[in-house]
């Protein structure tokens, strides 16, 4: 029986994050190719955890920095394991490489953490993104000791090859996936522009590109809208949204603080602009999806359309000066042509970028070749690799190791 044991950080939230929704979206996959799944984590589930037992996928709960979990991987004996981030490959994968040797190791990157990282560090300090950080050493070495690493965007990908000089095939590139439902027309099935009202924001608020883009919002961009259209508001959601953001709720000024949304996309549905205007951050947005299967056009800065629009027009508009930011989002609010020009573009923009069949399909290819390559003992960078993993063993094994003993 073919095994993924996918090692998680946190348990998945899909409603709660992109990364969560993502990682549904890869187990599916696996599921589809008759994987028996098994998803671990050492964190305690939140209320916004997704019950994985009902989707027929084995729950386990693991105790970081303990050998309980050796005896874990000797009996499961997985055939793939997946890391959900670069630290939990750091935390687990020799553990995992010294009791299940045959196995293969892929890494969901969700977005390069190193990327996001620096530009966060840029913009803090008001000064040029520098990528060669020490994040960028941990993370890129964890990509080279996996077998494969699942990269969500374009420009990501690039990054890796042309700036760190990553080899093809190390690498996949697999974004968010769309699957259209039967008869599904989105333009002719959700809201129309007289149906819909007000500004909205939406994304988890303990990321800090999310509590940043609000705090932007409230100071510097939506005094001059709400100026010039009196009565409008715009409705702020995510989840943990703590004291720091219900603070900021305004009902005099329209700065509505909303709470949690359980269904984004039906969220999004009542809304005529999602507003994302990120200053930082990297990875695709999944609220840029869910934005384009509402049907909701979108006010975003360059940071929020990277990569989501390759070989597309821009599902709304780009901006990122703040004058024009604002002038452009009363221009979008207040034109039905436009909007309308716009809204009805979704269905072919996720067609083109999204397919889930392409992409899925090309995903388990390369996972029946990476199978392949470890039956017939053939490996590239074989040399590169133990060195890597020697390194790793010598840093990571040995301080769990000492946790361990202190914990005793």
């Amino acid at each position: 029986m073919k095994k993924l044991l996918v090692i998680g950080k946190n348990w998945p939230e899909p409603n709660t994050t992109a990364a969560g929704y993502r990682m549904l979206q890869l187990l599916r996959i696996f599921q589809e190719d008759t994987y028996q799944i098994h998803f671990s984590s050492a964190a305690t589930k939140s209320e916004y955890s997704e019950d994985l037992n009902s989707l027929q996928i084995i729950e386990k709960a693991i105790i970081l920095n303990d050998s309980s979990f050796d005896d874990y991987l000797k009996e499961l004996q997985p055939t793939i394991i997946l890391y959900d981030r670069f630290m939990t490959e750091e935390q687990y994968g020799w553990r995992c490489r010294e009791q299940v040797p045959q196995a293969i190791h892929i890494l969901d990157t969700e977005d390069l953490h190193f990327l996001r990282k620096a530009r966060e560090e840029a913009f803090n300090k008001k000064e040029p993104v520098h990528v060669f950080n020490e994040t960028a050493m941990r993370e890129i070495a964890a990509i080279y000791r996996c077998d494969l690493s699942i990269i969500i965007s374009t420009v990501e990908m690039e990054l890796l090859k042309r700036t760190f000089q990553l080899p093809d095939h190390k690498l996949i590139y697999v974004p968010f996936l769309f699957q259209a439902l039967p008869n599904q027309k989105s333009h002719k099935r959700l809201p129309s522009f007289q149906e819909r009202r007000h500004f909205i924001m939406i994304g988890n608020s303990l990321h800090h590109p999310n509590y940043d883009a609000i705090l932007y919002m409230k100071k510097d961009i939506w005094p001059s809208i709400r100026k010039q259209l009196p009565g409008v508001e715009v409705h702020i959601y995510g989840a943990y949204q703590n004291e720091k953001i219900t603070q900021l709720h305004n009902k005099e000024q329209g700065f509505i603080i909303s709470g949690f949304a359980t269904s984004a996309i039906n969220t999004l549905k009542q809304y005529r602009i999602l507003m994302a205007p990120l200053r930082f951050g990297a990875g695709l947005k999944g609220k840029i999806v869910d934005a384009m299967q509402s049907g909701t056009p979108v006010a975003m800065s360059s940071i929020a359309s990277e990569g989501m629009f390759d070989g597309e027009k821009v599902f709304g508009f780009e901006e990122n000066d703040t004058i024009a930011f604002i002038s452009k989002c009363v221009e979008l609010y207040t034109s039905k042509s436009e909007w309308i020009k716009i809204s009805i573009t979704n269905e072919q923009i996720l067609k083109n970028n999204y397919g889930y069949t392409a992409f899925a399909k090309a995903f388990l290819n390369r996972i029946r070749s990476l199978k392949e390559s470890h039956l017939a003992g053939e490996c590239k960078d074989v040399f590169f690799i133990k060195m890597l993993n020697y390194h790793s063993n010598k840093e990571y094994k040995y301080l769990s190791k000492w946790i361990e003993e202190k914990k005793l």
